[in-house]
């Protein structure tokens, strides 16, 4: 079970202290990338701006693209939870779907300007979309691993595994797209409902398939029968 936040023990002097430094450098850097371009801002310009040393930066954060990814831990517990704690009667790949598409394309009034301007800032940067695709596809397999767990399959199942992968990796299908939402949903209806949700002509390919596979077999009797 997720442990709610009024359960977490209260932080400590010194833990408050370091969650706020943490903080403050993640703020200054969001901010410094989004003015000035992110390859226009250097690890001394974060620090400065949030007034500490890059001795102090880097041991919260381990390199440049680090800083903008300081939510690691709490965006593979709310993956991990839209399996687990999805509502009655919804499928494995629909909550995956909703989870996605609110981490990809966040909607509606109450949207955080701050995570939108994350995801401008990301889309932007192919150092940043390539660091972002890197965190986010390493809980493919926790995620596979809660998939079994839902359905009661051995923790290595390949369906399971294979689930997991291609669901996180339709997060960023829609990255070149005029649609986004468009574009990963139409990964979900694959995912959900196989090969004949991709779209018209696939029963006239099946067909085509099946009478060329059935001319070929017909051809290799017909040369048998001669020999």
């Amino acid at each position: 079970m997720t442990e709610t936040a009024g359960e977490r023990p209260p932080l400590g002097r010194r833990e408050r202290k370091k969650a706020a430094t943490r903080q403050a450098l993640a703020d200054a850097a969001l901010r410094l990338f989004a003015e000035h371009g992110y390859d226009q801002v250097g690890i001394r310009d974060v620090a400065d701006a949030a007034d500490v040393s890059t001795t102090t930066l880097f041991k919260h954060f381990p390199s440049k693209e680090a800083l903008v990814f300081d939510e690691g831990d709490e965006l593979k517990a709310a993956l991990l939870a839209a399996v687990r704690e999805r509502p009655a009667g919804q499928s494995v790949p629909r909550a995956l779907r909703d989870h996605v598409l609110r981490s990809r394309i966040p909607k509606g009034e109450h949207a955080d300007p701050r995570f939108t301007q994350l995801l401008e800032l990301v889309d932007a940067t192919p150092a940043l979309r390539a660091y972002s695709r890197h965190m986010w596809m390493q809980h493919e397999i926790e995620l596979a691993a809660a998939i079994a767990d839902e359905i009661g399959a051995p923790a290595d199942d390949p369906i399971c595994r294979a689930l997991a992968h291609f669901a996180l990796a339709a997060r960023d299908l829609g990255h070149d797209s005029p649609d986004p939402e468009a574009a990963v949903n139409r990964a979900f209806d694959l995912l959900e409902h196989g090969w004949p949700a991709a779209g018209d002509g696939t029963s006239a390919e099946n067909t085509a398939n099946a009478e060329n596979t059935g001319n070929a077999g017909n051809a290799g009797n017909a040369h048998r029968a001669e020999s």
